[in-house]
């Protein structure tokens, strides 16, 4: 028997979900006003911090099982900046504090410096509805 390989590992879950957001970002910086696709914009930056999040704890999980206690607290200190960026913008757009997206936004840029967008691969469709979505979501708590 050959051993099963997952082409959807967390690692690159997790580079996809990173070029997304650094793409939306390069977008959203673009803007020169708030409209509805920048709300979505925004939003979509939450789904994709919450999965990148996921992987994150995905990885831990196996490297746990393996003893790798060094590398978990490691790897767990370098992406903390994920949950508390979708915290924060999760909660901005909670309560319509749409002036302090830009000051979130040059925040996170650091996280994204390694990343090179020559193109952009991700159409408009790929964040359509989702601050209508988060909105649901929120209010449902």
């Amino acid at each position: 028997m050959s051993r099963v390989v997952n082409p959807d590992n967390a690692g690159k879950l997790r580079t996809q979900h990173m070029r997304m957001a650094a793409e939306v970002l390069r977008h959203l910086s673009q803007k020169q006003e708030l409209d509805d696709d920048a709300k979505d914009m925004a939003a979509s930056l939450v789904y994709c911090f919450r999965e990148i999040e996921d992987g994150i704890e995905e990885s831990m999980i196996a490297w746990e099982k393996r003893n790798y206690w060094n590398k978990v607290e490691q790897f767990r200190s370098q992406w903390t900046w994920v949950g508390l960026a979708a915290a924060k913008l999760e909660k901005l757009i909670a309560d319509d504090a749409w002036d302090n997206l830009p000051a979130q936004l040059v925040s996170l840029f650091p996280h994204f410096s390694d990343i090179t967008i020559n193109k952009f691969t991700r159409k408009s469709d790929a964040w359509e509805g989702a601050y209508q979505r988060l909105k649901r979501e929120i209010s449902a708590r």
